[in-house]
């Protein structure tokens, strides 16, 4: 009788077993190019947690959570702990009432920096500690930008690092289709006057080099913020463009005026831009890249976030019918480094425990990284996370470009208040590309700022 028992347990624990091994999107040990030696020794460190629950509430629905929930199951796998994810169509503002009711999840996830520093200054966040700052400094590459990002003033004004930074965007690339610059004997620029070289070849040749769109409905105009801010990121230190998104450099700095007008060189040429300069605000930014394909093609280049794929033509193979490169910087101001622009989500503890602490750390893992780099949609600064572990060449490519960063920024116009970075920025892009002087965009930005209570 005893003995039956005993079987009877041993295949109740086998059963287990596998279907916990089920859930793993891929299984332990069997895939080189997962760090499974750095998963085990996390799963032996807290082995002790086994039974407890935690909450995490961030922005990912659809096919995001399905990804994020096969990066959790390992967390689940190697700790015990009982996680329940949860998200809002309103997430924004869900986790406000949440943390004003006294009930936050454990973690909070969220791609709003400005939103993070209102959550920290009002004492809703836990330190996360000079450990986990060391730990950027020293794994994430340009690791003093994440560290800056992750930092904010808690309720008593005092900095700290609150958040880490986790699933990245890239924001500086130009799109591009090899077939048609193979055609035309182009080769890739590896520095902004060579893309300004082949852009003025592109026209000497009888050809359109760009394709630039800035529609988009209620947000018409957030196209070209992201140009302006690669080109601050370009043409100054990356303490300037920080003061800038925070007015302590104003719209009207003769180094803002001068980014815009980089922005200009480009937009503002009939000759250089698919349907003149007219068009770029009238053209939809979703539309705008459709240039690029055909023949002959309307236009040759095209600078747009990683997320633009989408807009493609039906079928396109990013890596062979369209490709991209960094947008490069400037040979000339070459003590600037390799700045890239960019946007992300930040984990914090919003209700301390020892499973939110776990999972923080669970994130310096290489594993954390990996499931999800092998499957889709996510690049990372962590340079202890292997390459060879990006499902496809164009994620490794853009993952390369984040490692190669000497400096990262966020996208600035999400770190001004909403009423310009949403607002009078996006509107004075729209007036700057129907022609009206940079100087006189810039004050009208300003005036919007100064007016702001």
């Amino acid at each position: 009788m005893k003995k039956m028992f005993l079987m009877t347990v041993a295949a109740a624990a086998l059963v287990a077993g596998t279907a916990a091994a089920a859930d793993l999107k891929f299984k332990p040990g069997e895939d080189s190019k997962f760090n499974w030696a750095s998963f085990e020794q996390y799963k032996a460190a807290n082995s002790a947690l086994k039974g407890q629950s935690m909450t995490i509430f961030g922005p990912w629905r659809g096919e995001d959570q399905v990804l994020f929930e096969s990066v959790l199951a390992y967390f689940e796998d190697a700790t015990g702990v009982d996680v329940q994810y949860s998200s809002s169509e309103n997430y924004e503002q869900q986790i406000v009432i949440d943390t004003q009711a006294g009930s936050p999840p454990n973690v909070a996830i969220l791609p709003q920096p400005g939103l993070i520093a209102d959550l920290a200054s009002k004492g809703h966040l836990t330190p996360l500690g000079d450990e986990t700052k060391s730990w950027l400094l020293e794994n994430y590459s340009a690791g003093q930008s994440w560290v800056d990002l992750s930092t904010y003033k808690g309720k008593d004004g005092a900095p700290a690092l609150y958040a880490f930074p986790y699933k990245i965007d890239v924001k500086s690339l130009v799109w591009y289709v090899p077939e048609n610059f193979e055609d035309a004997g182009y080769e890739v620029p590896k520095t902004m006057e060579e893309l300004k070289a082949l852009t003025e070849k592109i026209v000497a040749d009888g050809g359109t080099p760009w394709c630039i769109g800035l529609g988009s409905g209620g947000a018409t105009g957030w196209p070209a913020t992201d140009w302006v801010e690669d080109m601050m990121l370009r043409t100054q230190p990356a303490d300037v463009y920080d003061k800038w998104v925070t007015n302590e450099v104003k719209f009207t700095d003769p180094a803002v005026v001068a980014a815009i007008d980089e922005f200009g060189w480009f937009a503002k040429n009939d000759k250089f831009v698919d349907g003149g300069s007219k068009a770029v605000a009238s053209t939809d930014f979703r539309d705008s890249p459709k240039g690029l394909f055909g023949a002959p093609p309307k236009c040759y280049l095209h600078h747009q976030a990683s997320f633009i794929p989408s807009f493609f033509p039906e079928g396109t193979k990013v890596g062979e019918d369209a490709d991209f490169f960094y947008m490069p910087p400037y040979a000339s101001k070459a003590d600037l480094g390799n700045p890239v622009l960019g946007a992300g989500t930040l984990a914090m503890i919003a209700k301390d425990s020892p499973a939110a602490r776990a999972f923080i750390e669970f994130l310096k893992t290489p594993i954390a990284h990996e499931v999800w780099m092998a499957q889709s949609s996510f690049l990372t600064p962590f340079k202890g996370a292997n390459k060879a572990a990006y499902a496809n060449a164009p994620m490794a490519k853009q993952g390369d470009i984040l490692l190669n960063a000497t400096t990262f920024r966020f996208d600035g116009s999400d770190l001004m208040p909403g009423k310009i970075g949403a607002g009078a920025f996006w509107t004075g892009m729209v007036d700057y590309s129907g022609g009206k002087p940079a100087a006189d965009v810039a004050a009208d930005i300003q005036k919007a700022w100064d007016g702001l209570k």
